[in-house]
Order: C-alpha cells, then structure tokens, then sequence
C-alpha cells in the first residue's frame, strides 16, 4: 500500500517553512523544504481608523509606519492611546490650536532673530548688497518654508509634505497674492525683471517636475537646482533693501493688517536689541548708570509699558499669546544690532546667552539624544556644556564692562543665528509631525496637507507684507516678491533638503509621490505661470482688476479639483 505524506508549512517572515511529514502507515524520513516567498505589505498607519477602537492604541504603539523619528511630542499616540474616542473633536481642537501657535513660533523666530543676525553677519563680513540679498536675506525670509522642506524631506513618508508646502505655497503667491495686488491696486509691471523672474521659475517647477517624473535624485540634480542661485540678479537686492524699509514705514500704520503678525517698527527695533529707545521726551534729564541686575531685567523684558496703554484691544491680546515665546527667545538666543550704537551688549544676558544658546543646542539636536548622551555612563553631555558654557560666561562677565562693546562682541551674531535655525528647525519638525498625525486621522495625504495648511501658514505672513506694500502705493515691487522669494525656496528647499539625504545615505533619493495628487499640483502651478506670461505681455504690462480676479478663481478652481483628487472624485482609468 502506498504511503500517503502531509504537508506542514510555517509561515515566518519572509521565509516559509515546511516538512514533509510521513503518514502513519509508513514510517520515513523528515525532509525540510524551503521556499523564499513575497510577503504582504506592512499596513499603513492610515489603516488605524479602520480598526476597533479597542485595538486602535496598540497598533500606533507597534506599527513601524507610525513611528516619528524625530520631534518631542507623539502626537499620534496622544490621539488614540490618552483621548477617549468619544473625545477625538477636542483633541483635533486642541492640536490645531497648538499648530497656529506652532506658526506664531516660527513667525517671530525668524522675523525677530534669524534675520537680523543674519544681517549683522552679513555687515560683519563685509559683504555687498548683491551677495547679501541673494544669499542671507533670501534665505532668511525663507527660513520657515526652507526649514519645513528640509524636515519634511529628512523621511520618506513626509517628502509630500514639503512638495505641498512648496508647490502649494507657489500657487498661492503667484495667484492669490498677485491677484490681490492686481485688485487693490492696478500697476504696470516692470517687463524685464517679470519675464527674468517668471522664467527662472518655470525652470526651478521644471527640474522638479523631471524629479518626479523619474522618480529619484542623484546628486548632480541636487546640485543643479542649487546652480542657479549663483547667477548675478542685481536688481533683487535692491528691490529687497528698499522693500524692508517700506515695510518698516508701512508697520507704523495702525490701520495696517501686518500688526496683528508684527509689531510697529520701533517695538521690533527694542524687542530685537532687547534695548528701550523712548526719545528724547522719555530720557532722564540726569543721567544715571543703570546696575547689572537692571540691564538684565529690562533686556529680558519683551513688553513696552509705554506701547501697551496705546494699543488697541486686539493688539494687546495677541501680544499677550507672543509674550511666553519672545521671553523665551530672548532668554536664549542672542542677536547683535549695527544700526545701533551699542550693538545691542548687554553684557549679563550675553553672559547668559553662552550658557543657554549652547545648553539649547545640545538640547535640540536629534530631539534631545545627544545632549542626554553619558560620557562613560556616568557624566551627561548637557551636564558638560553647562559647565563649560558657566566658565565661558564668568571669564566674559569679569573681563568686560557694561558700558563698553568688546572686542569679540561680533562672534553673538554667530551664536544667534545657530540657535535660531536650531528653533525654527525644532518648530519645522513639530509643525511636519502634528500634520502628518491629522492626515493619519483624517485619511488625507500629505501632499494636500502640504499645500493647504503647510503652505497656508508659512505664507501667510509674506501675504501679508505684499498686500500692505501694495496698498500703501508699491505694487510694483509686491509683485516682484511675489515670484523672486518663491523661486529660492524651491531651488534651496528641495535641492538642499535631497542633498543632506544623499550625504546621509549616500545613495539618491527615492520620490514617491501621493498619487494623482502631486501631477495635478504641478501642472497647475506651470499652468499658472504660462497663465501669468502669455497674459501679462499681451496687455503690455498693465495689470488690471480683471487679471487678478482671474487669478483668484484660477486657485478657487485648483483648490476644488485638488480636493476632488484626494478624495477620489477624480482618478485614473485603470487599464
């Protein structure tokens, strides 16, 4: 009689494995068998609504897709794991909430201390208005959007957020914001820097596109969209020059919708030197030498009594929500002025500032893993920096004076700016985090997270400023902002953001765009900027009401058709 055999199989991974056991009738040999096979794929963490709400905690907790790999808060596992679900509205609530003050953050970081350190480094080195403006000033009005590419870059499951954001908040500029110039105030533009800018622009949506389309960067297209930046384009330095110090006239109207996002030019002047310039009516009429303890005080004050009692309600409670945040700031960051006189030393806070500004940084560096690092498991890195940044400051404190500017008072311009790219670039993170956890529970990519509320935040200040400058008679130069600041931070957010991969990895980077999503958010900013080209020449530079109201519902219609794709309205055939 013939034996009869069974089969076992064992499923483990990537391996399966079987015996053929014998039947019962007839004894034999135990033979292995061994076959690689595929297996399924890791459930994606936007599967977690799907589940039971009983079970919703412990796949966040175990799921590798939902892991963050940097920024301090899990915001996922605050959702489903410390929420009861029939409390998921407060948590969204409560997450948004933290996202605005999140861009508040960012706003004041970069408008109060990244730009005016990297001014004065840019004075310190001596350099022109050409180099300055094409390299420390664009990158510093472009910090948020930069720092929030680089992050969103930094992993795989987030590049959608920084092509949103940066595509996104192209549309947005160069449709809502012209138009709204167009609107408020009809102009003729200038031909020759239009069509240099619109063009460069086209090229950097470009060299975007190709990566895309294929799929991956190598590092000579990172370079490539980095090549551009070095081309002389004399006339953006001076439209940047001049435009800052309209700005900072446009600031002093209380009428000015920028007020609720800044505040009037000489509160800037004494919250950025952390120096108090009343005028002449508020000067004592004799002069007294302020003590120690006193500069620090009034230096670490962010709050002008004297502003606050003529400020309006709303002013005033807006400044209260900016106030934890500049103190902090102030606490920890330097920044020297040359406008002034002084320089800004105040020379107990900078002593200060060389044990905070370096204990911060330690603090920030990968979420904290290197600053709570142990030296032989026994003495901590934070622990040695402060330390060594308490010895720095008392060498400092007791070889200088209040009164005088040393020698080496220059070097805190490179300590600002460290530490506030260190903020803006732990704030980035914790604004990629928050929107990747509410497209986790909305079921939204984040490609259209990226270009909505990404690109909505980081661009609404600009928005701002350019409208506010057109309305107080420069539209010209409103407009011009409106392609030259973009166009850096495309070549600079995604050239540099796929270059500090590569270096990582040293391999090109993989792309994998969001669907149908990321073509359609491409080829309407290019339809855009065609839109923009053929009709701006063709009524000989004037731009009229008609051209921005076109312009507007050109972004009405792309934000429904976008909405449409993410949900599935729109989508390709299959074959």
């Amino acid at each position: 009689m013939a034996g009869r055999w069974l089969m076992v199989e064992w499923a483990t991974g990537f391996l399966t494995v079987g015996l053929v056991l014998p039947s019962l009738d007839r004894p034999g040999p135990v033979t292995p068998r061994f076959s690689v096979v595929d297996a399924p794929p890791p459930p994606q963490c936007r599967d977690v609504c799907g589940l039971n709400i009983s079970d919703r905690c412990d796949f966040i907790r175990t799921n590798p897709d939902c892991r963050n790999d940097g920024g301090y808060l899990d915001y996922l596992e605050g959702i489903f794991c410390f929420f009861p679900p029939n409390l998921l509205p407060l948590a969204i609530t409560l997450y948004a909430l933290w996202l605005l003050y999140l861009f508040l953050i960012l706003g004041v970081t970069a408008e109060k201390f990244f730009c005016p350190n990297l001014s004065a480094i840019s004075t310190t080195l001596k350099l022109s208005h050409n180099v300055a403006g094409v390299t420390f000033l664009a990158f510093g009005n472009g910090a948020p959007d930069i720092f929030s590419a680089l992050v969103a870059f930094s992993d795989p499951r987030t590049a959608g957020l920084a092509f949103g954001a940066l595509f996104g908040a192209g549309v947005l500029v160069t449709t809502v914001v012209a138009g709204g110039i167009a609107i408020l105030r009809p102009f003729t533009a200038a031909s020759r820097p239009f069509l240099r800018d619109i063009t460069f622009y086209m090229v950097a949506v470009f060299l975007t596109f190709t990566a895309l389309y294929f799929g991956r960067v190598t590092l000579a297209w990172a370079l490539g969209t980095l090549a551009p930046l070095k081309l002389p384009i004399p006339e953006v330095p001076r439209a940047v020059v001049a435009g800052g110090r309209l700005l900072s006239w446009a600031h002093t109207n209380p009428l000015s919708p920028t007020e609720l996002l800044s505040d009037s030019e000489d509160e800037r002047v004494s919250s950025n030197t952390n120096s108090y310039d009343y005028g002449d009516e508020y000067r004592p009429l004799v002069p007294y030498q302020e003590t120690t303890a006193q500069i620090l005080a009034r230096a670490l004050n962010p709050l002008d009594y004297r502003k606050w009692r003529n400020k309006s309600a709303y002013w005033k409670a807006f400044k209260v929500f900016k106030l934890p945040v500049e103190f902090i700031l102030l606490l920890t960051v330097s920044v020297v002025d040359p406008d002034k006189d002084d320089r800004n030393w105040k020379r107990p806070l900078n002593c200060l500032h060389l044990v905070t500004s370096p204990l911060f940084c330690v603090l920030t560096l990968q979420s904290g893993v290197y600053g709570l690092y142990e030296i032989g498991n026994l003495f901590p890195v934070w622990a040695v920096v402060v330390i060594a940044g308490t010895a720095l400051a008392t060498v400092t404190f007791f070889a200088t004076s209040n009164n005088e500017i040393p020698r080496l008072h220059w070097l805190f311009a490179f300590l600002g700016f460290l530490t506030s790219a260190l903020w803006i670039n732990t704030v980035a993170t914790e604004v990629v985090n928050i929107l990747r956890s509410l497209g986790v529970v909305f079921r939204l990519s984040n490609t259209v997270l990226g270009l909505t509320l990404l690109a909505w935040g980081n661009s609404i200040g600009d928005a701002f400023s350019d409208l506010t400058l057109a309305r107080q008679g420069y539209p010209r130069m409103a407009f011009s902002a409106c392609f030259g600041g973009i166009i850096f931070n495309i070549l600079v957010g995604v050239g540099l953001g796929c270059l500090l991969q590569i270096s990582r990895s040293h391999m090109e980077v993989k792309l994998e765009p969001d669907g149908l999503l990321v073509w359609v958010l491409a080829g309407t900013l290019g339809l855009s900027l065609v839109f923009s080209l053929v009709t701006v020449p063709a009524q000989c530079f004037q731009l009229n009401k008609a051209y921005g109201v076109c312009l507007l519902i050109f972004y009405l219609n792309f934000l429904v058709v976008a909405l449409l794709t993410e949900f599935g309205v729109i989508h390709l055939k299959s074959v």
